[in-house]
């Protein structure tokens, strides 16, 4: 048969839709499984301890120990928790093999990563997910911990939670909000954002709560540290923003990087697309040493002021003592009038 321009096109075309079709057959818009929920926490239970991205030491571990203790759980630390590998908890198969063991502990029914750090993304391809899906538990964390909330999330449909890390210092707020995610299954459950915040706004303006569009919206909690969630953009883990309430923080980045990260999550999924958009309070995310540069509030302004979604800053989200803890893919609602984030069903069975 002989093949002119024309028909060389309509079989191209037709080629390139199939194309599209199959790839969208392999990338979920979503997880590509139901929604999990982990069994709720009970006082008494056994808290896994384990360092799955930086190292730590005896003072933040003593630390950990007391908090964990006095929400009234026992703690079991991981074998490799005291290891030390350039700034990572060991080798990626060290923090591995910890992350594995407390999944498959009959006894651990949480995982409280230390800290955050760096290095959670290198342990993402050889996760057992299959393992996680057959041993649901509670996993809380934030900053570099995002990787694994992301990616277990993605491959699992495991409700995992962003919040404090097990070093952290508990607020009321971020306990009292904590506590009443992981044990206390409801139907609905409003967050308030943090008043203690909102004073420090007077002193420091980016702990102020500003609206860019005003609405409510629902959708499935997503997102996380900024950094990371820019650096699974493309990848089998990458967070779906669509029809999402997305989340968003920082700390210690300088205003260039922000830019850069939010234009290059714009472009991998679009901010129009996502329900709302949450960025939470950027600690030290001033200009560093540039003789010129916008600040952290125009630079979060280029890119929440266009938006006709809800969009907004200053949220009781990350690296803050005052954080609040929100579960991945769990529905919830938006209200930038009432700054309150509602659950809209329980994140624990």
């Amino acid at each position: 048969m002989k093949i002119n321009r024309r028909s060389f096109g309509a079989i191209a075309a037709a080629m390139s839709t199939i194309a599209s079709g199959a790839a969208a057959a392999r990338v979920p818009s979503r997880s590509m499984h139901k929604l999990i929920k982990p069994p709720r926490l009970r006082r008494g239970d056994v808290v896994g301890l384990i360092a799955p991205g930086g190292y730590t030491n005896d003072a933040a571990i003593e630390k950990a120990v007391r908090n964990i203790e006095a929400l009234g759980f026992k703690v079991k630390p991981g074998a490799y928790l005291r290891e030390v590998f350039g700034n990572y908890a060991g080798s990626s198969q060290q923090r591995l093999a910890d992350l594995h063991a407390m999944f498959a502990d009959p006894e651990v029914k949480a995982i409280w990563p230390i800290r955050g750090g760096s290095g959670c993304i290198s342990l993402l391809s050889g996760l057992d997910y299959a393992l996680i899906r057959r041993n649901p538990k509670v996993l809380i964390g934030y900053s570099d911990i995002t990787a694994l909330h992301l990616a277990i999330f993605k491959q699992t449909g495991l409700v995992t939670f962003h919040g404090p890390v097990a070093s952290s210092t508990l607020t009321h707020y971020a306990t009292q909000h904590m506590m009443a995610v992981l044990t206390e299954p409801q139907v609905t459950y409003t967050i308030p954002m943090s008043l203690e915040n909102a004073e420090r706004a007077a002193q420091e303006p980016h702990f102020g709560i500003h609206t860019f569009t005003h609405g409510e919206a629902t959708g499935p909690l997503i997102g996380g540290n900024l950094s990371m969630v820019a650096a699974l953009a493309g990848t089998p883990y990458a967070a779906d923003i669509t029809n999402s309430i997305l989340f968003l923080e920082d700390v210690n980045e300088a205003p260039y990087r922000i830019d850069r990260w939010m234009t290059q999550l714009d472009l991998a999924g679009g901010f129009a697309s996502a329900a709302a958009l949450v960025v939470g309070i950027c600690q030290n995310c001033g200009p560093e040493h540039e003789d010129v540069s916008l600040t952290l509030e125009r630079t979060l302004a280029l890119h929440l002021h266009p938006l006709v979604i809800p969009a907004v800053s200053g949220y009781s989200i990350g690296h803050i003592r005052n954080q609040c803890t929100l579960p991945m893919g769990v529905r919830a609602t938006l209200d930038t009038h009432a700054q309150t984030i509602t659950l809209l069903e329980a994140a624990v069975s």
